[in-house]
């Protein structure tokens, strides 16, 4: 069992950066593949990011290639997403998700989900 809660969200201008955290709460977070999702209104949720247990491996959507880094610090539990130069397309309701499976951007695989955080880029 893993509890998630994300953070770092906020209104930031076109080319701007936020750096988002998602905290775990749990004994085996090394155990779990993470991932990062977002959902814009209207669209359905499209993964954005994930990483492997080690963090070894990362895979990232073709829209964020380049911009966006995935990284994880098993020792503080914690997962993050750096996303740079960031433009409106990126506007979403941001969520972190853990499996206990191998990586995947497949949302059915993720049992656990934090409560997402706003990301709003104007303009």
């Amino acid at each position: 069992q893993v509890q998630l809660v994300e953070s770092g969200g906020g209104l930031v201008q076109a080319g701007d950066s936020l750096r988002l955290s998602c905290a775990a709460s749990g004994r085996t977070f090394g155990s779990y593949a993470m991932a990062w999702f977002r959902q814009a209104p209207g669209k359905e949720r499209e993964n954005v990011a994930y990483i492997s247990r080690s963090g070894g491996s990362t895979y990232y959507a073709d829209s964020v290639t380049g911009r966006f880094t995935i990284s994880r610090d098993n020792a503080k539990n914690t997962v993050s997403l750096l996303m740079n130069s960031l433009k409106p397309e990126d506007t979403a309701v941001y969520y972190c998700a853990a499996t206990r499976g191998s990586y995947t951007g497949d949302p059915h695989q993720y049992s656990y989900w934090g409560q997402g955080t706003q990301v709003t880029v104007s303009s």
